[in-house]
């Protein structure tokens, strides 16, 4: 089991390749940035798979907690999908506008929820930290 330090390494990777390609997005044209997109929603739904994995490992306190997260994504995922796949049948400008408006949103959204996890998988890894040291000492002093 890998450390919160080497998560958070790997979390810092991932957070700058994904920077790079939305920089690069600017430059592609139609076919190219949806292949991108095309990627990166296969990518998400690895991601969602690993997560849910990694939930059934967990206690039954974590895995109830994890489960609630992972079933709250899912359906907020799911939403947000559907969503996209109508706008692709939709042909109206002031539609495809909205929608459009609609995806930055979005994007910005899932950015802030991803910035308040990093906050809180902080404060979980020092928690789990500061637990540590306590049932060590504990331990020891018994």
């Amino acid at each position: 089991m890998t450390n919160a330090s080497e998560q958070f390494a790997s979390l810092r990777q991932r957070v700058d390749e994904a920077e790079r390609n939305v920089r690069a997005s600017a430059e592609e044209n139609k076919q190219e940035l949806s292949a991108r997109v095309s990627e990166a929603r296969k990518s998400a739904d690895a991601e969602a798979a690993k997560l849910k994995a990694s939930a059934q490992e967990k206690s039954d306190e974590a895995k109830g907690q994890m489960s609630e997260l992972q079933q709250k994504w899912n359906e907020h995922v799911a939403e947000v999908r559907q969503r996209v796949d109508d706008r692709r049948a939709e042909v109206d400008a002031r539609v495809a506008e909205r929608e459009a408006e609609r995806s930055e949103q979005y994007a910005v959204a899932a950015i802030e929820i991803a910035e308040a996890a990093i906050e809180e998988a902080e404060y979980a890894a020092l928690d789990a930290a500061l637990a540590r040291q306590e049932a060590d000492a504990l331990a020891g002093a018994a």
